[in-house]
């Protein structure tokens, strides 16, 4: 079955877009987190990338 990139319900600090990295990858949120803090365009990309990133349509 393929993947499919969502931003998450349950893993959520603001958006959802680290968390749902962080399970397609399957590497803990925290550290996505710390590249988009740390990186030089990194909160801009954060948002950018939380307008085409679809919401997991799963109920809780």
């Amino acid at each position: 079955m393929k993947k499919k990139l969502y931003r998450s319900k349950h893993s959520r600090v603001l958006l959802g877009l680290c968390g749902g990295l962080g399970e397609f990858f399957d590497i803990d949120p925290i550290i996505i987190r710390l590249i988009f803090l740390f990186s030089g365009i990194g909160i801009v990309a954060y948002f950018i990338l939380c307008c085409f990133i679809p919401e997991n349509p799963m109920l809780p």
